[in-house]
């Protein structure tokens, strides 16, 4: 992963929509800075017209069935980004926090969470711009938590048509779902497709 070789004391919403849409994007360090960065190889999840489906275990399949959490959308997107950050090592710091609940503001910045009893019991945001959804970060306090979460954004990205959904970093959580590794050039071709259509993140 390469970064752009410089620190920015400030990140605007608008900054991190151009960002993506040029096929990079930021990532904060401790001293309360950003950097951009680009992956290459690029990890995606193939949610296009050819994409197949998202890989289900048995095991959360039955999770699914039982329907232990209930799923809400963009009802602590504070909470669900702070949570993400609360952790030993985190590229989330106050920058990143203050623009990504600013692009929540604006429409663009969206959580996915599952709730148990009252208790938010995991979750994940992203940003939705255009045709693409560029995923973040996720969290779980209870097992399986943030993995429907991820079953709920497939859902929506099918169901609206989405071309893209950019995870920019391979997981061995994410290859459980079937996401695949692409090169640079083959993500900024299905960027372009991504950025030259609209679509609506809704249920």
């Amino acid at each position: 992963m390469k970064n752009s070789g410089y620190k920015y004391t400030h990140l605007t919403w608008h900054q991190v929509l151009n960002g993506y849409a040029m096929g990079i994007f930021p990532m904060g360090d401790e001293d309360n800075t950003v950097a951009w960065y680009e992956a290459s190889p690029r990890a995606i999840m193939p949610v296009g017209e050819h994409g197949s489906d998202i890989n289900i275990s048995r095991s959360l399949k039955q999770v699914l069935k039982k329907d232990k959490f209930t799923l809400k959308l963009n009802t602590a997107f504070r909470d669900v980004i702070e949570r993400c950050a609360a952790r030993e090592s985190t590229w989330i710091n106050d920058l990143i926090i203050d623009a990504y609940c600013d692009l929540n503001k604006r429409g663009y910045a969206h959580s996915i969470e599952a709730w148990e009893g009252g208790e938010l019991a995991g979750g994940l945001y992203g940003v939705a711009y255009k045709g693409a959804f560029f995923g973040e970060s996720m969290f779980r306090v209870k097992s399986n938590a943030s993995k429907v979460c991820v079953v709920k954004l497939y859902e929506i990205l099918k169901k609206n048509k989405f071309v893209l959904l950019d995870i920019q970093m391979m997981t061995s959580h994410f290859a459980s779902f079937g996401a695949v590794e692409i090169s640079k050039n083959a993500y900024l071709a299905l960027l372009d497709r991504a950025m030259s259509v609209k679509r609506e993140f809704i249920l």
